[in-house]
């Protein structure tokens, strides 16, 4: 029997490894942690997660809420291990990004089809593969990957944010609630006043920035953006952000907030929190001195400061199919990042299928159907849609979902019976045996 190797145990490559394994292939995954390490890295562990530790939505009303739902039914291991590590978050799924790791890890390496090897790839190898090697490829086969292709990349920009202790938040200026008082008041809330907030604004356009080799705002993708180049597009452009106001109420005043600064538990412990959208590549000292003039944070402690890195993609409409496949050689394929999904649910779901594809080329059965109606095709569709002239990394979104027949008017309502539909087909999937 053929064994496939998956190289990088990311999101897409713990995924891609599990569902190969689960359908009875024989595994080889790949990864070159902890021969060797990047900045952004800080655990030996597979999974693990630099931006952020939420998994975003997780109603059905919502595409990424809807996406994990598929997931779920599929049984991915992304998915059930995010269940069994969940930490509260009002209306989405975060996780205690150690034990959601350890997890990972624990039940890659002890299933039976599954052989772990550490080391560095720096070519891409003869199928059957899937290269999921994410934003953080390292620079030799990410040259490896270009002359595979024939062309260069594309490169775009991540940033993750800080982390401060919670015994070291100001509770006085802040206080416990979800927006909309969804969920059960799962972040902390740091208000400011209008003053404050101006203060806030002239300092943080303004402070110094670590170097970053070809950084230019125009390279910085939407979904990830430094907190301080969003601050620079205009005064109010965090208010209407990251720090907006709305559906939230100091409890000292009884009115909405001038600004909010959110903080997210980052651990199941909560003893510690992240800076809800403050991914940044301040200088250290620069994020100390800046974000500790949030009056709740004006001793806060820092655990991990921002940092920024370079995120790599391919031009996927023009290199790959619908299963994430090299068109010229279906038994090599990519998943994660790189194919221009973005972010860790979408990444999940780019191993899940390319596997998935991978296991029935490899086992000679029909490949499977996941139409426009489900998120989970409506993603490799849309990277592997030829029409489209500047390709640009994407979160799952509704618009990329085939459309209803019928109007509604309601948008969740809308939403809902787009996803109702969604999981019918998912579950006649699932019942199939794919």
């Amino acid at each position: 029997m053929n064994t496939v190797k998956v190289i990088g145990a990311g999101l897409a490559g713990s995924e891609a490894a599990w569902q190969l394994a689960q359908r009875g292939l024989q595994v080889e995954l790949i990864e070159m942690k902890p021969h060797k390490m990047t900045p952004a890295h800080h655990s030996e562990n597979f999974g693990e997660l630099v931006c952020s530790n939420s998994l975003r939505g997780d109603r059905l009303e919502n595409a990424v809420g809807l996406l994990k739902e598929e997931l779920r039914r599929m049984d991915s291991l992304i998915i059930q291990c995010a269940d069994a590590m969940r930490v509260e978050a009002g209306g989405c799924l975060a996780v205690d990004r150690h034990g959601f790791s350890a997890l990972i890890t624990e039940k890659l390496k002890n299933h039976p089809n599954i052989t772990v090897t550490a080391q560095e790839v720096t070519e891409v190898p003869a199928g059957p593969v899937i290269v999921a090697t994410g934003p953080l490829t390292s620079d030799a086969l990410s040259e490896a990957i270009g002359k595979y292709f024939g062309q260069d990349y594309l490169h775009f920009f991540d940033a993750a944010a800080p982390l401060v202790t919670a015994e070291s938040i100001d509770m006085e200026h802040a206080w416990w609630q979800s927006r909309y008082d969804r969920g059960t008041a799962d972040y902390i809330n740091c208000a400011m006043n209008k003053e404050q907030y101006e203060a806030f604004i002239k300092e943080l356009v303004s402070a110094e920035e670590a170097p970053v080799h070809g950084f230019e705002d125009k390279n910085v993708f939407e979904g990830c953006m430094p907190v301080e180049v969003m601050a620079r597009r205009g005064f109010d452009t965090l208010r209407y952000g990251p720090l907006k106001p709305v559906g939230l109420r100091d409890p000292k005043t009884g009115k909405e907030p001038y600004a909010v600064v959110q903080l997210r538990q980052d651990n199941a412990a909560k003893s510690v929190f992240n800076l809800v959208g403050f991914q940044t590549h301040l200088k250290f000292g620069e994020q100390k001195r800046v974000f500790s003039m949030i009056p709740a944070l004006h001793d806060a402690e820092f655990v991990r400061y921002g940092v920024m890195h370079q995120n790599t993609f391919l031009q996927s409409p023009k290199l790959l199919d619908r299963y994430y496949a090299d068109r010229r050689n279906p038994l090599v394929a990519f998943a994660g990042q790189m194919t221009g999904v973005e972010g860790y649910v979408e990444s999940a779901a780019s191993g899940f299928l390319a596997a998935v594809a991978m296991a029935a080329k490899v086992q000679g059965r029909e490949l499977p159907d996941f139409p426009r109606t489900t998120a989970i095709g409506a993603l490799g569709l849309y990277i592997s849609d030829e029409s489209i002239e500047n390709f640009q990394p994407m979160n799952v979104n509704f618009s990329i979902i085939q459309p209803l027949e019928q109007r509604i008017r309601k948008k969740a309502e809308k939403n809902l019976a787009i996803a109702n539909r969604s999981l019918a087909v998912i579950d006649e999937l699932k019942a199939k045996g794919v």
